[in-house]
């Protein structure tokens, strides 16, 4: 039982693996409300209306991202760089739109800063082995 919680480096293959996946089905679903329901003129005006500067090119741009980059996150691969642009965008999401709600959900910074703790950590730790970012490296998941 102990080896299970222990830090080896197949614990930390699967935990970034889980962590990744989790994180990358979040901005995935947020992206794809921002593409296919909002649409880029609805994202654009909603941006507008919260005070984000140059809606109508950040707001389509913040779509993308948030919709390939949880692609990208999912699959692991430039996984630092798009996670690095992801922690970018909860800054702005945290200081543009949120901060002024308070900390608590539903308009308060908690969730956009539990995304940018997730987005700094897989930046920095990067994908892990069970990514393309591992097989384009040609390393393999740890064993047991």
């Amino acid at each position: 039982m102990k080896r299970l919680f222990a830090a080896t480096p197949y614990n930390l293959d699967a935990a970034l693996f889980i962590l990744r996946v989790v994180v990358g089905i979040i901005f995935v679903m947020h992206g794809w409300q921002k593409v296919f329901q909002y649409g880029f003129a609805g994202v654009s005006a909603g941006f507008g209306q919260m005070g984000v500067p140059l809606p109508g090119i950040v707001g389509p741009a913040i779509a993308l991202l948030e919709l390939l980059g949880g692609i990208a996150l999912i699959v692991g691969v430039a996984t630092p760089l798009v996670a690095a642009l992801l922690a970018c965008n909860m800054v702005g999401a945290i200081l543009l739109v949120h901060v002024k709600a308070g900390f608590f959900l539903p308009d308060g910074y908690e969730f956009a800063l539990s995304l940018l703790g997730a987005s700094l950590a897989l930046a920095l730790a990067g994908a892990g082995g069970y990514s393309v970012d591992a097989a384009l490296d040609g390393r393999r998941p740890a064993r047991r």
